[in-house]
């Protein structure tokens, strides 16, 4: 009987590989690595007597663009070999969760990614695509919310028509409840009864700062933020409560106006924007995207908004050529997508139904379905490239570096690492005075977890608890870290940047020096 069963569990571990061998075959094109590698293949059964396999694809969204398209191969993969008679896939989907998910405000707790939608300039159609992207990425099954964040001028409450047109309080908790139109969860200050604010920057910014913070949105694949025109305190407002601490710190020193105590949260994600075609449009959306890139937050599309119309069998460009291109080339983004001049998209927004719902079949519709698709792909992107870029090589007993979107990568001994920590646990921040001794940390020693810090860095947990932060600090005058994201002006997606974001170099520790 005991050989017996061991045969059975050999010949099952021997089918087991097969079926993952086979799924193997399917390259995740926005990774570059095969499903299993990629750890999608959950819950896999084999049932020797019926020969029929079953097992779960668990993608990183719910909106993933080519799902069917994964459902359908692992089908096909599987169902070539030999001894398989049926194929059962199921299709999940498990989002990324903020890192340090306990440390936020509750209601940013479970927001996979958030985007912002940006124009730096006002009337160029900017809420007209953060609207219609948001109902776009809802109608490809993800959950979103839509923040409005333009307190003198809130656009939401005539785009879109939800039947309870007032925000509502948790008395017990304190919290705001979002309305709701269509699936898609909406926050405004044009839904709070005010209508449009007259006041100054400072109260505006702590008014974003509540909606933003205090608001239940449940459990969202994509916030999409509906930035307001400019570059001033409410941008840095948005982006402060949006990314961690050390990044907030150099943001305050930018913006050093006025004084704010904000938590650190969970980063953006990323950001598109939105221009027309002409120069001026080009002039200050320039200043936004640079905006961006002092905040670590990569653009990952341009939206040209009224590009031309067509009539007569030509296509004519009334505000000329060029402003959306431009950005692209002299910033790398790479995706660009041109919206023609139609009245049925201004009349949709002025109607309370975006465009993608009233004709989710129109010209204007597939362009939106092209630009949810690039969100969606450079998101997912993003976080894999971030997710992997650092870890713990057991077998080496080293930390892995790898480069993104690179075959190049390199190791470090984990003790050389602990040692160089530079945060005020290690180094006296007033005198400079080094407080951990070389001989404080055993040769040997081995971090316990790695983990990104939104997009720019990571956090090694060692075993005495101590958790330390790896990242670029920019400006700061203390010594560079040991090993951190050297930011060229990060714009696009990493996989874009002609100069690209990488891990870079390590600072020899005499040993003598720290005894």
């Amino acid at each position: 009987m005991l050989a017996n069963g061991s045969s059975t569990s050999s010949s099952t571990r021997t089918q087991e590989n097969d079926v993952l061998q086979a799924l193997s075959q399917i390259i995740d094109p926005d990774f570059g690595t095969d499903i299993v590698s990629c750890g999608f293949v959950k819950d896999l059964h084999i049932d020797q007597t019926s020969g029929e396999v079953s097992f779960r694809l668990e993608l990183t969204t719910p909106a993933c663009p080519i799902k069917d398209m994964f459902e359908q191969k692992a089908n096909e993969v599987v169902a070539a070999l030999l001894w398989v008679k049926n194929v059962n896939v199921t299709m999940s989907a498990q989002p990324a969760r903020p890192v340090y998910a306990g440390q936020l405000p509750a209601g940013l707790q479970t927001i996979s990614n958030i985007i912002a939608v940006s124009s730096c300039k006002g009337g160029v159609g900017k809420s007209t695509v953060a609207v219609n992207l948001a109902y776009t990425l809802a109608g490809m099954g993800a959950r979103v919310g839509i923040f409005d964040a333009d307190v003198y001028g809130p656009s939401l409450p005539t785009m879109v028509s939800p039947e309870n047109r007032l925000l509502e309080m948790n008395p017990e908790k304190r919290t705001i409840i979002p309305t709701e139109y269509m699936g898609v969860k909406l926050v405004s200050f044009g839904f709070a009864g005010q209508g449009r604010a007259i006041m100054r920057g400072p109260m505006v910014s702590g008014v974003i700062d509540q909606l933003l913070t205090t608001t239940e949105w449940g459990e969202l694949d994509y916030l999409v933020i509906d930035m307001p025109p400019g570059t001033g305190d409410i941008h840095l407002t948005l982006c402060q409560v949006l990314q961690l601490f050390a990044l907030l710190l150099f943001i305050l020193r930018l913006a050093h106006d006025y004084n704010s105590n904000f938590s650190p949260v969970v980063p953006l994600t990323a950001a598109v924007i939105v221009t027309t075609p002409q120069k001026l449009s080009f002039i200050d959306v320039a200043k936004g995207v640079r905006m961006f890139s002092k905040l670590k937050v990569p653009c990952v599309a341009v939206v040209e908004n009224m590009s031309y119309f067509d009539a007569d069998g030509k296509r004519h460009y009334p505000f000329g050529k060029g402003s959306g291109s431009q950005v692209v080339q002299q910033f790398g983004i790479p995706n660009l997508f041109d919206l023609p001049i139609r009245p049925t998209l201004s009349a949709a927004g002025d109607s309370g139904m975006p465009e993608v719902v009233s004709d989710p079949l129109g010209e204007v519709s597939q362009i939106f379905q092209n630009l949810g698709v690039c969100v969606v792909q450079q998101c997912a992107k993003i976080r894999q490239q971030v997710s992997t870029a650092v870890t713990y090589d057991r077998a080496n007993k080293a930390i892995r570096v790898k480069v993104p979107d690179s075959d190049e990568e390199f190791f470090l001994h984990p003790a050389t690492v602990r040692r160089n920590d530079r945060s005020a646990q290690s180094v006296d921040e007033w005198t400079g005075e080094q407080k951990l001794q070389y001989s404080d940390i055993l040769e040997d020693i081995e971090p316990e977890e790695i983990r990104p810090m939104g997009n720019y860095a990571v956090s090694i947990t060692w075993p005495d608890g101590f958790s330390q932060k790896n990242m670029d600090v920019l400006h700061d005058q203390r010594p560079p870290m040991l090993f951190r994201f050297s930011y060229q002006p990060v714009i696009a997606p990493y996989d874009q940047l002609q100069t690209m974001e990488r891990l870079v170099g390590v600072i020899p520790l005499p040993a003598p020096a720290w005894t």
